[in-house]
């Protein structure tokens, strides 16, 4: 690229995009929308114990610097004045509970990941204290149902469990945050004067916050015995929380000084990357689960089909909170991950796809992968995994085939509840995420659902709405979110190819295999205190 074009490329947003299973760095141009350069890295999960899933919360931070220095290099390799980025938006795997000491700046225990089960107990107890056993009893408060997916339960868990956040607890030394919070806070100086604020966004994700006063709830925090001391400052998604300072212990200072100024939950940030900024728009995103939301504008609409309500966007201090229905899924792209690495049936995820395009059908075989129980719509935490309808003839091929569908089926439950919520049918999807890259998925996609599945061709979406909520920031002011500055994005359309019959027969016969899933685990099984 000639230096006379690098003028051209006019101010350069990043984007810190933390996933469940990997992190990445992403740098757009700001006037664009344009992808310029990233680097990727991913993250180790680990499973102590039956449904536990933790992560090092240091390897996570390790992983953003890793990221970050080697994009700066990528660009200078590029010939692209890294001096350009003007702002850096974050974006992060939603629920992921951490706790650190504010004092030494060393995480006290690993971080909770959002589809750890080891709360059933947890959510058991707690349920005994509501009349009649109401799990949604705080609905239209927090817009959530009482879930070990959420992060109040997680942190209630370690309070119990952990006697060295106890102890830091009770030192004022302890911090809670969800990942965004853990990355804010250390970026920015860390324990020598870092800034300990989530976004609107996250905090919705708690069970601690009313997303009507935005503001933690005090009521809430008493009824889970959670000390509000520990809580991080609620902000908007789009303002400015502090300067970055890139860790001593890297070679690369590059984006220090540099504005972090967006955060946003990944699946919030893909609505915004989506350009969902209207009442009835929606997105779909395939990532480790899959989440289909949609934008309801500034009033909530609370789901009588086991959606959940939840802050879609707050785009400035001064600006008003936008709210969005949502359908979780909590295993999509984990089950291709383990059929990788728990079956060994594929050494890659694209040879997984391979497989099922090898045979085309799942020849009668289902899978439902429940294993961190149902989320929407069923918030049925004592379901399992199961693959049924196997034979002598069934192979490899066809369980990777009934994986893919699985995902498909699982969105479809999710569509037809948001269908009957909103009332007015989605004529088609909008997708994004990694599994997107998977054509024979988008394609069982559209003929499961019978509407068009639409994916952008930059597919990197929740980055890029990260970065806008950077870039927009008032003090920043480098990315218009005007509805005629916005760039019109190309796509790829998948349309349906089966009748609509088979494609009934076909979801019936799922449905029949997501009951058998249910009620496999009970209240009593063992879980215990960690080593």
């Amino acid at each position: 690229m000639a230096a006379s074009e690098l003028t051209a490329l006019g101010p350069l947003v990043g984007a810190i995009d933390q996933g469940t299973s990997s992190t990445r760095f992403l740098v757009f141009n700001a006037k664009t929308a344009e992808l310029l350069s990233h680097h990727q890295v991913e993250i180790k999960q680990e499973f102590p114990r039956e449904g536990w899933v933790e992560q090092d919360p240091k390897e996570i931070l390790n992983s953003v610097y890793e990221c970050v220095e080697k994009t700066c290099e990528k660009m200078k390799q590029l010939n692209i004045n890294i001096a350009n980025i003007r702002a850096i938006g974050v974006t992060n795997q939603r629920e992921t509970t951490v706790v650190w000491d504010k004092t030494t700046g060393e995480p006290l225990y690993n971080a909770i990941v959002w589809l750890d089960l080891r709360t059933q107990s947890t959510v058991e107890r707690l349920l005994k204290r509501i009349p009649g056993k109401n799990k949604t009893f705080s609905k239209f408060k927090t817009g959530l149902p009482l879930s070990t997916y959420f992060s109040a339960v997680k942190l209630r868990w370690l309070l119990d469990n952990v006697e060295e956040i106890r102890k830091a607890v009770e030192d004022r030394r302890a911090m809670f945050g969800t990942i965004d919070s853990w990355l804010i806070w250390v970026c920015i100086c860390g324990k020598n004067g870092g800034i300990h604020c989530t976004d609107v966004t996250n905090a919705s994700r708690t069970m601690l916050f009313n997303i009507h006063s935005l503001e933690w709830d005090p009521e809430l925090c008493k009824f889970f015995d959670i000390p509000m001391e520990i809580l991080p400052n609620v902000r908007s998604s789009s303002e400015v929380y502090g300067l970055m300072k890139i860790c001593p212990s890297r070679k690369s200072g590059a984006l220090t000084g540099v504005p972090i100024s967006g955060c946003l939950g990944d699946q919030s940030a893909a609505l915004v990357g989506q350009m969902c900024f209207q009442d009835g728009q929606a997105k779909n995103t395939y990532g480790t689960g899959c989440f289909l939301l949609c934008n309801t504008g500034q009033k909530t609409v609370f789901s009588e089909h086991g959606l959940i309500t939840t802050i879609a966007y707050k785009m400035g201090r001064d600006k008003p909170a936008f709210y969005a229905l949502e359908g979780s899924v909590a295993i999509a792209g984990a089950v291709v991950r383990w059929l990788r690495d728990n079956l060994g049936i594929a050494k890659t995820s694209q040879e997984v796809e391979k497989l099922a395009a090898d045979v085309g059908t799942s020849y009668g075989c289902y899978f439902v992968p429940a294993f961190s129980g149902l989320y929407a719509p069923y918030w049925e935490p004592s379901a399992r995994g199961i693959i049924c309808g196997l034979t002598q003839f069934t192979n490899k091929s066809h369980i990777a085939f009934a994986a893919l569908e699985a995902v498909c089926f699982q969105t479809r439950e999710i569509l037809d509840a948001m269908n009957k919520d909103c009332g007015i049918p989605l004529s088609q999807l909008q997708v994004d995420g990694g599994m997107t890259n998977n054509k024979i998925l988008m394609q069982l996609q559209s003929d499961i659902l019978c509407i068009p599945v639409v994916k952008p061709s930059m597919p990197e979406t929740t980055a890029l709405g990260a970065a806008m909520a950077a870039g927009a920031a008032e003090g920043v002011g480098v990315w218009s979110l005007n509805p005629g500055d916005l760039t019109a994005v190309t796509c790829e359309r998948f349309e349906p190819q089966i009748n609509p019959e088979e494609s009934e027969y076909r979801y019936a016969r799922w449905k029949k295999a997501v009951m058998k899933s249910m009620g496999w685990e009970t209240s009593d099984s063992p879980n215990g205190k960690p080593k």
